[in-house]
């Protein structure tokens, strides 16, 4: 569906996960070349799939993994991230920093990496980042203080980074899921009408068109992904 993606070098964070692994097989399906991250070895079946195991929290590991695989980088996908929930008051500064560190300094680090590698001309005709926020930082939600604050962070950091780099033919985007229909999500909310929730598979189409080359007006969006929840 998207010739654009055939041979392309993309970069997908957290690519093992429930989101991730639908994200993979999405562009690989597509004929892209997937540098994945990870945090423990994994073995690969498809010569279309390299796995590497960076801490993307850590500023060295991500500047040095940008500049091994991304000679001719097109596409950067990042998916890491985690949740927290509690009030304020019950909230530590520890929990808050490691949202912010697991959620918005991850995503700074790949953007900025990704933004220098692509503007050395490897992927012809510019490239496409995208980021993935959550509705809780664009709808008003109470109750988990330092994940709202990350990931609204995740949103300013797409929008200010898209009218940055329009002149080098980059566009940058982020989905913004609700809950997900994932294995995980179903054993936290037992209780939950599941066939309301967003399928990764679905969000995962949503992201492969922002990273296209087929996508040549959008960018600085947040792309609401919400299902029927």
């Amino acid at each position: 569906m998207y010739q654009s993606l055939m041979g392309r070098c993309v970069i997908i964070t957290g690519g093992t996960g429930g989101l991730g692994s639908a994200v993979v097989k999405a562009f690989v399906d597509e004929g892209a070349i997937c540098e994945v991250t990870t945090r423990r070895p994994e073995s690969s079946t498809s010569d279309r799939v390299r796995y590497h195991v960076v801490d993307v929290a850590d500023e060295n590991a991500v500047t040095r993994f940008y500049q091994s695989v991304a000679a001719d980088l097109w596409g950067s996908i990042h998916l890491v991230g985690a949740f927290d929930i509690g009030a304020i008051a019950d909230t530590s500064l520890e929990k808050f920093r490691n949202m912010l560190d697991t959620n918005a300094v991850t995503c700074f680090l790949c953007c900025r990496e990704a933004v220098k590698a692509m503007r050395k001309g490897g992927g012809a005709g510019g490239g496409r980042i995208v980021n993935v926020s959550s509705r809780p930082a664009v709808v008003p939600t109470g109750g988990m203080i330092g994940y709202t604050t990350s990931k609204a962070a995740v949103s300013a950091m797409t929008q200010s980074l898209a009218e940055e780099v329009k002149a080098d033919g980059i566009l940058v985007n982020a989905v913004v899921p609700s809950i997900m229909d994932t294995p995980a999500n179903r054993a936290a909310m037992p209780k939950a009408d599941f066939s309301q929730w967003p399928k990764v598979e679905q969000v995962a189409q949503a992201i492969l068109f922002l990273a296209s080359g087929e996508n040549t007006l959008t960018s600085g969006a947040l792309v609401p992904v919400y299902g029927k929840s």
